[in-house]
């Protein structure tokens, strides 16, 4: 991506610059809006999970085979959608992924057995992981003009839609049935999908010129053909770095929410509603400070976030797992939300950043990889020890994300217009 390592003073502004401020905030309003949409609808169909249960008659393990549905349909999905993204764009493919997602939350409701829920939960899962891909993709683009490190905002937009969708979804559990209320989160995913997908398509993003974003393909004599391919493979090697960053960070998410409540209540002996607070708590200070990322990038780049957010939250699953207490086991979820809020969107957004919608993919299915792997895990470990032992697998997992992304650092060829760099410097208005 040519935007990311053109340095400030040789990036013009290409033809209509009296609109393109505007034009760049309501692209950024549409991005955030996708963004909580996500959210907003996974998390209203966890909520009618126990519903669907009792209305397709399904055992624990039947209904957990039919959850891997979604599992498969989004780890298979995401790499699809990045070659899908690079072909027709990241912003179509957005509004596409939007729809269908929007369109294949109402389908579980409608059926009677657990297979034909696995059967619907794969087109869910493919919808959800291809939305995924397809929106960070367009943010890192974003990130890329706006020269900003506003990613981490993307994401506690995804956290916020989540919490309200959750809320909401308990709210209206007693009154609805699981149909109406799918249905009801289908219309307004595709109100929401038509708004924000319009205002994506009709907004450009400003474009280098043609012969700047060429150069470096059009003017490399056939000399340096050899560095170029190992250039290629040392950004895989990169891409995939931060891949498994992603994919420590969400082992602890996935961990947290399946054991952390478990953990609380059975070993702490916490009240069950002190029990179900522990992971909302750890998802709130987890959106707090995704809100606060983009100045703490600023300030501290690339580098000293991704180091400082292992340690802190190596150091708060440390004291969740160990505490002798509920409240403080509590604290450390807290702290734990604050270290890791930060290190998956920095790691998708470089990803994406050193090769396109085919880097979001990969740090994408790798990340949810690590979701999907954390709980069963965690399982396997607390059956062999003990859960608070098991836990701590979370800390070890979220300090070598820190120690990676220092590592990758390290590893990155010098270049003073990185993006870790420029954003360093006082923020152009």
């Amino acid at each position: 991506m040519p935007l990311l390592n053109k340095p400030r003073t040789a990036a013009p502004r290409n033809h209509g610059d009296d609109f393109a401020p505007r034009s760049l905030t309501r692209l950024r309003i549409a991005l955030t809006l996708f963004f909580a949409l996500d959210g907003f609808l996974f998390a209203g169909w966890v909520v009618r999970i126990p519903a669907i249960k009792e209305q397709t008659g399904a055992s624990a393990s039947t209904l957990g085979l039919a959850l891997l549905g979604v599992s498969a349909g989004a780890v298979v999905t995401m790499t699809l959608t990045g070659r899908l993204c690079e072909r027709f764009g990241t912003r179509p493919m957005t509004m596409v992924a939007g729809a269908l997602l929007s369109l294949s939350i109402a389908l579980p409701a409608q059926t009677h057995s657990a297979l034909s829920l696995g059967l619907v939960l794969l087109l869910f899962g493919a919808a959800y992981g291809g939305i995924n891909v397809a929106m960070n993709s367009a943010a890192v683009e974003l990130v890329a003009v706006l020269r900003r490190p506003v990613m981490p905002s993307f994401h506690a937009a995804f956290s916020l839609g989540g919490m309200v969708g959750a809320g909401l979804g308990g709210l209206v559990a007693a009154g609805l049935s699981p149909a109406l209320h799918l249905f009801a989160l289908a219309a307004i995913g595709l109100l929401v999908t038509a708004v924000a997908g319009s205002m994506l398509l009709r907004h450009r993003l400003p474009t280098p010129p043609a012969d700047a974003a060429t150069a470096t393909t059009t003017r490399t004599p056939p000399s340096t053909s050899g560095r170029a391919a190992r250039d290629s493979g040392h950004t895989r090697r990169l891409v995939l770095l931060f891949g498994v960053i992603a994919l420590c960070t969400a082992y602890g998410e996935g961990a947290l929410a399946d054991w952390g409540a478990l953990h609380l209540e059975q070993d702490l002996h916490a009240h069950p509603g002190i029990a179900a607070a522990g992971y909302s708590l750890f998802a709130l200070t987890m959106t707090v400070g995704r809100l606060t990322g983009t100045t703490l990038l600023e300030r501290l780049g690339q580098t000293k976030v991704l180091a400082a957010g292992g340690a802190t939250a190596a150091a708060g699953m440390l004291i969740g797992a160990l505490a002798p207490t509920a409240w403080l086991a509590l604290a450390g979820f807290a702290i734990t939300g604050l270290g890791l809020a930060n290190i998956f969107p920095v790691a998708v957004g470089r990803a994406g950043a050193l090769a396109g919608p085919s880097g979001v993919a990969t740090a994408s299915t790798l990340g949810y990889g690590g979701m999907l792997l954390g709980p069963p895990v965690i399982g396997f470990l607390a059956d062999w020890f003990s859960l608070p032992v098991a836990l701590t697998t979370v800390a070890a997992l979220a300090a070598t994300a820190g120690v990676i992304g220092i590592s990758a650092r390290r590893s990155a060829p010098a270049n003073p217009a990185s993006p870790e760099d420029r954003w360093k410097r006082p923020a152009v208005t």
